[in-house]
């Protein structure tokens, strides 16, 4: 496994600056935002003429390979909320906020194919969250189903073109949150191959799931991996729950992002879980701890990952593992 970071951490720096301050300190790879005016790549540049060659060819010149491209903020557009909560993402109707999300997602995978990275990671977004509560109607997760599986067939119909996959964050206000609802979206989305998952264990674990065993369920279908952890804060689990409302930054929070190694997480299960299923790609950090400086996540995490990497398997059978 290779420990990448994500660029989106810096998008105040010059790729270049992102770059060479990751390089140094021991990263391998790079993960890069991939929405529309974002100062790192614009992808509707990168699939003119051979800029995807020169450009590859930058980030390998500081002796990294860049693992991904992901757009967590258009993607959202495609299954919604289609009010004013994304409208400082795109500001249109309803239909006109889909058809861009589906545009953006499938040019991420267009510029992927020309840069030879093989995944694009991203979310689904949600018209209504509320509705995994059947009351009060309890047949509105059942159609938010229907349109979701009818967009993104339409989306990996491209992508099965292009080659690349596309991987999906569980997260909060997204169609796919849990172990349970990753299942399902496999199933509405006739089990292609170019669906599966950016494994973010922070994003999991706040609602009580052993992160383990989501790696254990999708072993096969795990593309991407991100370097975050989550912090049920005990001390304040029983004022305030492990979803409060409000700012990150508030002291009487029951949930926060942390650093690897500062959270919930435990990591070296998950990397041993990672190991036995064959993964072998990257672990690309990404900070949200509001807690402490990016600098001081920069450095803690690779220094904290580093050393609990499995580097070669075992040398016996593991044929027997998934039967």
């Amino acid at each position: 496994m290779k420990i990448g970071i994500f660029s989106a951490t810096y998008l105040d720096m010059k790729l270049e600056d992102v770059l060479t301050k990751a390089a140094g300190l021991g990263y391998e790879a790079v993960e890069l935002p991939a929405f529309k005016g974002n100062p790192h790549i614009d992808v509707d540049e990168i699939v003119k003429g051979d800029n995807a060659k020169k450009f590859k060819k930058m980030v390998n010149s500081y002796g990294l390979i860049i693992s991904a491209l992901s757009n967590h903020t258009e993607s959202q557009l495609i299954c919604g909320p289609h009010g004013v909560d994304t409208d400082g993402i795109y500001k249109g109707t309803k239909e006109e906020k889909i058809k861009f999300g589906i545009e953006r997602l499938i040019k991420n995978a267009e510029a992927a194919n020309a840069l030879e990275v093989p995944v694009v990671c991203g979310f689904t977004g949600c018209s209504n969250f509320g509705r995994i509560f059947p009351f009060p109607y309890s047949k509105g997760w059942e159609e938010e189903e229907k349109e979701f599986a009818n967009y993104f067939n339409t989306v990996l119909d491209e992508y099965e073109k292009y080659g690349v996959k596309f991987a999906m964050e569980p997260h909060p206000n997204q169609m796919i949150y849990d172990i349970l609802s990753a299942k399902r979206s496999i199933e509405l989305l006739g089990n292609r191959k170019q669906w599966g998952f950016n494994y973010d264990p922070a994003n999991l674990i706040y609602s009580g799931i052993d992160v383990e065993n989501f790696i254990d369920a999708f072993h096969d279908r795990i593309y991407h991996v991100h370097a975050k952890d989550g912090e049920l804060v005990s001390h304040n689990l029983r004022y305030s729950g492990c979803i409060p409302k409000g700012q990150w930054q508030r002291i009487d929070i029951g949930f926060r992002f942390r650093i690897p190694g500062w959270g919930s997480v435990p990591w070296k299960k998950v990397l041993t879980e990672l190991s036995l299923i064959g993964y072998d790609y990257v672990i690309s950090y990404e900070h949200e701890d509001v807690t402490m400086s990016r600098e001081d996540g920069i450095t803690k995490t690779i220094a904290y990952l580093k050393p609990l990497l499995i580097n070669k398997p075992y040398e016996g059978r593991n044929d027997i593992l998934f039967k």
